[in-house]
């Protein structure tokens, strides 16, 4: 009687829930939708405590470290002992060469390990000040180098001098100027994850609206709004890309490209949304309950926004989660390009765009380390739009 009691309650709370109740029953049965939307949690938690999470700020670099590839910990001493995680400093040495016909000398600087000098890994460490999310002061970084006597290697003062000798730890190596990818990649993961993110936001905004409006009134209004689409949707992207990027004024800071690449994705991205609300409010606008709202003296834009849009949320919730990863690859395509952000400025498609020769792709294979980040949060962003897809649909 009681596990009657207890199913009876179930299949009632399951055919009184609401639709966003019934969603979310379908997205947890969907594990890799789970999966991916933890996954895209901790890339934007990355992006915030991007400060804390790095060793080194995003101007930090060091010309002993160019070029250098990931960081080799030692984890046993001398002895063959088990020791707390340690790595060696550097020590440059100044070569000189004789060409035998020319008779002309050359000088070459070598950077080689030095073992004299070990640095252990330690956490939470004193390095450069910031301002955790830009208002709170704070010099601890999550992890960070120190010698015998726990001094920090590369303290450096309030004007960024170096006080102490050098040693750094880059677990995902350096790049041409000696600074820490990963820092690097934390950094720009707050342009490359949150330029598309608003950029879909925009985008869908623009296609709820001004589909809404084709589809609802029609006439002149939806021949005008479906001709720009056309007329939008027929430019390839490069050369649209080309010919808004060549009105940005030259000069501008990071703020100010970050607004323009915001507003370039904008641009172009809302026109296929739009063709699919306004096929959608064709089809609602004649329904019975559409009519009697409007003979009840309900304006238009209440009728659009609380009677229409509702009807197909669940959809536009999907697309805005499935546009997102397109917007992700226009904003790393741009900066590849060199058509969005440029250095010293940092998002990873500035990453991907220092890599754009063979030779150093050949030579330093960790500088292609970004791309892995690029392929995991789209592929996260399709999955977890998936999954909604497939919790949205009322049949399944």
């Amino acid at each position: 009687m009681a596990l009657f009691k207890k199913d009876r309650t179930k299949d009632e709370s399951y055919y009184l829930a609401s639709q966003w109740s019934l969603m979310w029953r379908k997205l947890k049965r969907h594990k890799l939708a789970q999966f991916s939307l933890a996954l895209l949690a901790i890339l934007y938690l990355g992006a915030l405590f991007a400060d804390f999470l790095a060793p080194y700020g995003i101007e930090e670099f060091s010309s002993e470290y160019q070029n250098k590839a990931p960081t080799k910990l030692y984890w046993k001493d001398e002895e063959g002992e088990w020791s707390r995680p340690y790595t060696y400093g550097v020590k440059t040495t100044r070569v000189r060469t004789k060409d035998p016909e020319t008779k002309k000398m050359s000088f070459s600087v070598v950077v080689e390990e030095d073992t004299s000098k070990k640095y252990y890994l330690d956490f939470f460490v004193e390095g450069t000040p910031y301002k955790l999310f830009g208002f709170i002061p704070c010099d601890t970084h999550l992890y960070g180098l120190v010698d015998e006597n726990g001094e920090v290697p590369a303290k450096r003062d309030l004007d960024g001098n170096i006080s102490l000798h050098t040693a750094r730890i880059n677990i995902f190596g350096t790049d041409t100027n000696g600074g820490c990818i990963f820092s690097r990649i934390l950094f720009g993961a707050r342009v490359s994850l949150t330029v598309p993110f608003v950029s879909a936001a925009i985008s869908f905004v623009l296609g709820i609206l001004l589909g809404g409006i084709s589809g609802y009134f029609g006439g002149i209004v939806d021949t005008v709004i479906q001709r720009v689409i056309e007329v939008l949707s027929s430019i390839p992207s490069i050369p649209l890309w080309l010919a808004l990027s060549a009105a940005i004024p030259p000069g501008i800071g990071v703020t100010e490209m970050y607004l323009y690449i915001t507003i370039i994705l904008s641009f172009i991205g809302w026109t296929g949304l739009a063709r699919v609300v306004r096929g959608k409010f064709i089809s609602l606008r004649k329904e019975d309950y559409v009519t009697s709202a409007r003979l009840s003296g309900v304006s238009d834009l209440k009728i659009i926004i609380k009677h229409l849009v509702p009807g197909f949320l669940s959809y536009l919730i999907v697309n805005l989660t499935l546009g997102i990863p397109g917007s992700i690859l226009g904003e790393t395509s741009m900066s590849y390009l060199g058509l969005g952000m440029k250095s010293p400025a940092t998002s990873w498609g500035v990453l991907l765009q220092e890599t754009n020769r063979l030779e150093y792709v050949a030579q330093y294979p960790w500088r292609l380390i970004p791309l892995f980040f690029v392929i995991v949060t789209v592929l996260a962003y399709n999955f977890l739009g998936d999954g909604l897809r497939d919790a949205a649909d009322p049949y399944k």
